[in-house]
């Protein structure tokens, strides 16, 4: 759920338990103040009663028979409730209702039923009418449950329109509130998706408050340590590039140097007692026409691996012919059951030395496991030199449905995304129509030549 959503529910929330707490006060005080009004009714009554008793004992008497509700009946008391005096005697009791009860109610029936099931509206009030120490009576004063209860309604429901008012613009002013404070979260999220993408140089601004200031100085701190790791990283596998580029060239000069030259020598030197016997032993020609396949059958094998070790072509005329000399020798060896086709824009020779080779080493571990694993019919090498990057793509329309995973592909993938990163290029992998894997490199020049310095 949304941070701002949620904390503003969860205002509400307690905004509404304390409304429903102060409109229960409310009722419960409304329900004392008219039990305690019918009370003091009741004694202000009794007390003229009382008054009138004590005029008749003293012989002043009075117009109106005892007992006398006429005053009352004057002073504009609230309709609906009704006296009652019954005398001590046994006589017959008097009665008399102030106005009628309400004929329309003003309140929802949910309401009424609650109010009476709780306080019991309309509660008489008793007082005895004694003077003296002579009881004379007893006054009963009956008021009106529906005045009660639209007194109730009536507070009720200005404490909910004021409180709902309220609440509505406490939520609408920390709503706005929170949104001010939320905003650095924003530019943060923003931030580390940056470093998602690969931009460790993306750095968080400086924040008023102190807490996202923290965070910020914390994320800055990791993307620090992060691009130092990175940068480490980077240079160890280029060296490492380098030293096996290094290796593979030594050893390809030792084999086309010693070995291969030792094969050429036994090769010729069977020749020779090839001649030798032809005229001397005869016996001895099939052993020299042996040792002469096993010498040609090494050279081949030699070459091979010094196409593989260290191109030829690649020392005397660049990255362009290694890579048409690579897809020949490929198409020579898969005859009809794949055809390669090599496209190159651009000139590769302004291009140095390691980001050449490495584009040539991406496109030789491509098709080597184009070969094994993709049963393709037709690849396509696309190699695009531009004024600022190198990219390399080698499509295939083989089996592949999915992305290969960089922990179950093997060391292939996980070595040219190691060339990649060293050379601070990208590596993208992507799935054909309808089938066959798609591989893109880009490779930075400029940041190449600042590697090979």
């Amino acid at each position: 759920m949304n941070l701002q959503l949620n904390l503003l529910t969860r205002i509400a929330l307690v905004a509404l338990a304390c409304l429903l707490v102060i409109a229960a006060f409310v009722l419960y005080q409304s329900h004392c103040v008219a039990k305690q009004t019918t009370g003091q009714m009741a004694e202000s009554l009794g007390k003229q009663l009382e008054s009138q008793l004590l005029l008749i004992n003293v012989g002043l008497g009075q117009t109106n028979p005892f007992p006398d509700f006429g005053p009352w009946k004057h002073s504009g008391n609230q309709p609906g409730i009704c006296l009652s005096y019954t005398p001590a005697d046994g006589s017959l009791p008097r009665s008399l209702c102030n106005g009628s009860k309400l004929n329309r109610a003003e309140w929802p029936t949910f309401f009424e039923t609650g109010y009476r099931q709780i306080f019991n509206p309309g509660l008489p009030a008793i007082r005895p009418v004694a003077l003296n120490g002579r009881l004379y009576g007893s006054l009963t004063i009956t008021p009106s449950a529906e005045l009660e209860i639209a007194e109730a309604w009536n507070r009720m429901l200005s404490l909910m329109t004021l409180s709902g008012v309220t609440v509505l613009a406490v939520c609408l002013l920390v709503y706005w509130n929170i949104s001010r404070v939320l905003k650095p979260a924003k530019t943060i999220v923003a931030g580390i998706k940056e470093m998602e993408y690969g931009h460790l140089d993306c750095r968080l601004p400086a924040f008023e408050l102190n807490e996202w200031q923290r965070i910020a100085a914390a994320i800055n701190q990791l993307a620090n340590s992060q691009q130092q790791l990175l940068d480490e990283r980077q240079k160890l596998v280029l060296k490492l590039i380098n030293i096996q580029e290094g290796e593979r060239r030594y050893l390809a000069r030792e084999l086309h140097d010693e070995f291969g030259q030792c094969l050429a020598a036994i090769n010729a030197v069977a020749a020779s007692i090839k001649q030798t016997a032809l005229q001397q032993c005869p016996a001895l020609v099939a052993e020299t026409d042996h040792i002469s396949r096993i010498t040609t059958h090494m050279l081949e094998n030699v070459h091979g691996l010094l196409g593989r070790l260290r191109p030829a072509e690649f020392e005397e005329l660049g990255l362009a012919a290694s890579l048409n000399s690579l897809v020949a020798g490929w198409n020579a060896r898969s005859g009809d059951k794949t055809r390669f086709h090599l496209d190159i824009s651009g000139d590769c020779s302004s291009l140095t030395e390691v980001p050449s080779m490495t584009l040539f080493r991406i496109t030789q571990e491509c098709l080597t496991n184009i070969a094994k694993h993709a049963t393709a019919s037709h690849v396509s090498i696309s190699l695009i030199i531009g004024l600022e990057s190198a990219i390399l793509t080698v499509a295939d329309n083989g089996v592949a449905k999915t992305l290969p995973l960089a922990d179950t592909a093997g060391i292939g993938l996980l070595g040219i995304r190691e060339r990649v990163t060293a050379l601070q290029g990208r590596l993208q992998l992507a799935i054909a129509n309808p089938h066959g894997l798609i591989v893109e490199v880009c490779l930075p020049i400029a940041a190449n030549i600042e590697h090979t310095a």
